[in-house]
């Protein structure tokens, strides 16, 4: 399996509207981040659905890591490289 491409070791706050739907980036290759941009094709990555239930602000997942889904849990913080 490869390995996703850590684009941060932070998360990416975003303000998310009830309702809409967001695709995360989960190969870390994308140049919109942390949405998809179809830079996984080719790839065993596809784009994760997220659907807000409200509008509020969330934290997506940076490094590619979080265990959460979508969202950070705070993986970035045990990753070494």
């Amino acid at each position: 399996m490869d390995k996703p491409v850590i684009v941060q070791k932070a998360p990416f706050k975003i303000a998310v509207d009830e309702g809409k739907s967001y695709f995360w980036c989960s190969c870390g290759q994308s140049k919109n981040q942390p949405f998809c941009d179809g830079a996984h094709k080719g790839s065993e990555f596809s784009p994760v659905k997220y659907e807000a239930k409200e509008t509020k602000t969330v934290y997506f997942c940076g490094c590619k890591y979080s265990q959460n889904g979508v969202l950070c849990d705070g993986a970035h913080n045990k990753l070494d490289h």
